[in-house]
């Protein structure tokens, strides 16, 4: 394709340029003017210990609000969710995406595999499971060899 006009040119690169802005403006917090329901009420199931639960919310398909869901994500420590949510601004309702924020309040916890044994197999000063070599007295082999 050939375009040998410049006005053309230039109402290519305007139509390019918007193309490829499209997927920026699509991230946006949609606006409606249509509060949605109240939250529907959810039975979070028993969870393993490396998941939390995001909470389902009220989705709008541009015409009306439909459920979405709660469902089971992969823990992050030092991380809360905050759930999706509207919020009320003048006459219009926004929606917020669920994201991922800094937990205040965490605490690492040391997990149990993390402490070291205090009989570690390395450290022959503190190995008295299994005999230092130093002559403890129990057992076979100690003492005179007559």
């Amino acid at each position: 394709m050939i375009i040998n006009h410049p006005l053309k040119k230039i109402m290519l690169a305007l139509l390019l340029a918007g193309a490829a802005a499209a997927p920026a403006i699509a991230q946006v917090s949609i606006n409606i003017n249509l509060a949605p329901p109240q939250p529907q009420y959810e039975a979070v199931p028993v969870l393993a210990p490396a998941q939390v639960w995001a909470p389902g919310y009220w989705a709008w398909t541009g015409e009306r609000h439909v459920w979405v869901r709660g469902h089971a994500i992969q823990k992050r420590d030092g991380y809360r969710w905050a759930p999706d949510r509207w919020e009320q601004r003048g006459d219009g309702y926004y929606r917020q995406p669920g994201a991922w924020v800094r937990d205040a309040n965490y605490v690492y916890v040391k997990d149990k595999k993390d402490k070291k044994d205090k009989y570690d197999k390395h450290d022959k000063h503190n190995d008295k499971r299994h005999g230092n070599g130093n002559g403890n007295g129990h057992g076979k082999g100690h003492g005179n060899r007559d």
